[in-house]
């Protein structure tokens, strides 16, 4: 069998928010591997514009940069309309865009709270309201939201950011019961610990306080909620909806 025919994603083509970078650079980059075309939307085309030219050719693929913010709703509907009619629809969404603005509740601002909010959770509601009409004409489509561990078993010191990834899985759930009987799946990653460029810069003692938290004993690696993705987009997971999946090495236990 031809190697592209083994591809999970072959001829499927992909939304992403926040690829630019980090975890969404990772999912980016294994979408494309299986046979997924992506768009991916972030401020800037960031850091890897060359890995991901390069993996696009390599993968018989494009790899596209939109420019705007998800909390913008009218640029969101504008580049969900060009992404609709460029590719005659999308088949995967996936809501990756993110931010902190940690501090204790007490001394938080009320800036702080609603930017987290209008990206992690609003700009989440604004790229499945603009996209979902379009997979419903499909009768298709997978729509994974990125939420965290702590959204589910909380932090201290992130009130805001617990709550904004508290509210995608509430989200998440109710949106898969209103299009399931149309063939749109909604599901749920909550990332745990994942290898980044803060985790790198902490201390060794700070990091092993950190990994003497998770069952496996190690923080995840970003191809691992690739990994995840991947199988959420494709059809391995057509009987599964409205789930969230932990990717946390055991720490949601």
């Amino acid at each position: 069998m031809a190697e592209t025919e083994k591809k999970l994603l072959k001829d499927k083509v992909a939304l992403i928010t926040g690829g630019s970078r980090g975890i969404g650079k990772e999912i980016v980059l294994r979408l494309a591997s299986e046979g997924a075309s992506v768009y991916y939307l972030s401020q800037s085309q960031g850091p890897h514009a060359e890995e991901f030219a390069a993996a696009a050719q390599q993968h018989g693929v494009f790899i596209t940069h939109k420019q705007g913010s998800v909390a913008d709703e009218d640029r969101v509907k504008t580049i969900v309309k060009e992404i609709v009619e460029e590719s005659e629809g999308v088949d995967i969404l996936i809501n990756n865009a993110g931010i902190t603005r940690d501090g204790l509740l007490m001394r938080m601002s009320s800036e702080d709270w609603q930017q987290v909010m209008d990206i992690n959770l609003t700009g989440a509601f604004y790229t499945c309201r603009a996209l979902t009409r379009s997979m419903l004409r499909r009768r298709s489509g997978s729509i994974i939201n990125v939420s965290s561990i702590v959204g589910l078993i909380g932090n201290g010191g992130q009130t805001n950011y617990s709550a904004s990834k508290a509210g995608l899985i509430g989200f998440s759930k109710s949106l898969a019961r209103e299009v399931a009987s149309r063939g749109v799946r909604v599901n749920v990653i909550a990332p745990g610990f994942i290898k980044t460029d803060m985790t790198d810069e902490l201390p060794d003692e700070q990091r092993e306080a950190l990994q003497g938290q998770i069952p496996l004993g190690r923080i995840g690696e970003g191809t691992e909620i690739a990994d995840t993705a991947v199988f959420l987009a494709s059809d391995m997971a057509s009987y599964i909806t409205g789930q969230v999946i932990e990717v946390t090495g055991g720490l949601g236990m």
